[in-house]
């Protein structure tokens, strides 16, 4: 644990707060310090939900401290469920309060509740917050799940998807829908919408759909191995892993494939004409080990990208992902801080990153275009509109969400190359307002032979002796800095470091529009 600015991951009782969110009837008492309730925020503010968390905390203070805090934690729990009334509870400690050491899932045991009391053993100066949802789920599972009648006709379960998660709501829509098509019924949704009766029918189901390892993968094979219930590995992200998640679910089912891609969209829009300006583009991928391993395929194989270099914050899926680094050709960079992802990114300067709300950051200050493929986001990320990543539509919204940060790099490009057109300069106005638009000044023209721009003496590199001043920097021409203009927004910083790097070596220290040009011809070859 350390002081950061940005996080990747919360502790682990977020993660557990995120399955206690999405379930109904289930109630999470957490033994935690007044700093430590910030689980409204989160939920109510970035998801956007119109109820609060099903949350109860201790709220202990300093002054607590040197009285008995079992009390207070006893006294909450009675509480949360005098006044909730839910189907289970499961209690926890924060991370502040692990250190204290009181045990809230034995004082709990003591009370004697008449429902079902989960405890909590999240280690949280070890892991973090995909972790806690895992662990969180697989433990209500092994509380309530029991042996039950196999339905009549084939029914799956839908695993993974919590509160917070990265389009899980519409995923869930999505792959409902698509296992509709192949005459396969949901029987449970899980954590997200279930409660804890619908957790004890789990195993009525012909097979588990594993959507997201990262907070349900410990619950499945528990089921696999206790309730009999196989379940997929393949997550349906993508139109190659979609297919193939159809086929896994025939090959489990018995079933005869049937694929209606007939709102599939993305493998034209990828091939037209207006996309070739995509094909080559040099991408990064870094969020989750489940999404990084989907927008790999998807870059490299549907959009043809050139993945140069990956990554996943969650050590969980570490081994996973520095194997399909390998397949690529690269070395994976695990790593849950933000500036060793930020330093990578720099010195690969990449054209297109594909991240997380962090590195959606680290794009603007590099001026590199990101698109969002993996939590953590902000609310910008929870859309009212139907947007899943999942099936034949995910595909078409990934498509659009790629795209369009290229595009729209590419109208600033273009504008940045005709910021001195008399239509397009910044004095001109809009151009659709044509006779109103504001007449912009001539600017002074410097033409071959004219007067050079004033420069004091004291920006020039050298001395009166024409020896190089210590520390001086170099300097660029105005004619130089506007052909560097002319070159592409995401490429751009590369090109001036390049150029400098070329330029000090030969001992320039005014870089002219030929010293570019002589710099590009040099790093070209």
């Amino acid at each position: 644990m350390k002081l950061t600015v940005w996080t990747y991951e919360g502790p682990p009782h977020v993660g557990a707060m995120r399955v206690a969110t999405g379930m109904r009837g289930m109630h999470y008492v957490l033994h935690a310090p007044q700093g430590d309730t910030y689980a409204d925020l989160l939920f109510t503010m970035i998801e956007r939900r119109d109820h609060r968390p099903p949350v109860t905390y201790t709220t202990f203070q300093a002054r607590d401290l040197g009285s008995d805090t079992a009390d207070l934690f006893k006294t909450a729990c009675q509480d949360a469920f005098d006044r909730f009334r839910p189907e289970a509870i499961i209690v926890g400690a924060s991370c502040t309060a692990e250190l204290i050491q009181d045990d809230p899932g034995g004082m709990a045991e003591t009370m004697n509740l008449p429902v079902p009391v989960i405890p909590l053993e999240l280690p949280s100066y070890q892991r973090k917050e995909n972790y806690g949802a895992d662990e969180t789920f697989f433990q209500i599972v092994r509380a309530l799940a029991r042996p039950v009648a196999r339905s009549a006709r084939v029914t799956c379960n839908l695993i993974g998807p919590t509160a917070l998660g990265f389009r899980h709501r519409d995923d869930i829509e999505e792959l409902t829908g698509l296992l509709s098509d192949l005459g396969v019924s949901v029987n449970v949704v899980a954590p997200m919408t279930a409660t804890p009766g619908d957790i004890a029918r789990l195993g009525a189901a012909h097979f588990n759909v594993l959507m997201y390892p990262e907070t349900g993968e410990a619950a499945c094979r528990w089921m696999e191995r206790e309730l009999d219930l196989p379940y997929t590995r393949t997550v349906p992200i993508g139109v190659g892993a979609t297919r193939d998640f159809i086929f896994e679910v025939c090959e489990l089912t018995g079933m005869a494939p049937r694929i209606d891609e007939s709102r599939l969209r993305l493998p034209w829009y990828s091939r037209s004409v207006d996309s070739t300006y995509l094909t080559g583009k040099r991408g990064f991928v870094f969020g989750d080990g489940t999404h990084v391993r989907a927008a790999a395929r998807i870059a490299r194989d549907e959009m043809g990208f050139e993945v140069v270099g990956m990554g996943c914050y969650n050590r969980e899926m570490a081994r996973d992902i520095r194997a399909l680094a390998k397949d690529y050709g690269l070395t994976a960079l695990i790593t849950d801080d933000y500036l060793e992802v930020e330093a990578a990114i720099e010195a690969l300067q990449p054209e297109m990153i594909l991240g997380t709300q962090m590195e959606r950051h680290i794009g603007k200050r590099l001026g590199i275009p990101c698109a969002v493929i993996s939590a953590p986001v902000h609310v910008q990320d929870f859309p009212a509109r139907y947007s899943p990543q999942m099936g034949f539509e995910g595909a078409n919204v990934i498509f659009d969400t790629w795209v369009h940060p290229l595009v729209m790099g590419l109208e600033e490009h273009l504008l940045h190359m005709f910021r001195d057109d008399f239509e397009f300069n910044d004095a001109a106005g809009p151009s659709h307002h044509g006779g109103h638009a504001v007449r912009a000044e001539a600017p002074v023209a410097e033409v071959e032979g004219g007067p050079a721009p004033h420069r004091p003496e004291a920006d020039s590199p050298r001395d009166t002796s024409g020896e190089r001043k210590v520390g001086a920097e170099v300097i660029w021409l105005d004619a130089a800095e506007r052909e560097l203009k002319k070159i592409p927004f995401f490429v751009r910083g590369k090109a001036r470091r390049n150029t400098e790097t070329f330029a000090a070596e030969r001992g320039v220290w005014e870089i002219s529009v030929d010293t570019l040009y002589e710099a590009k011809a040099h790093y070209a070859r």
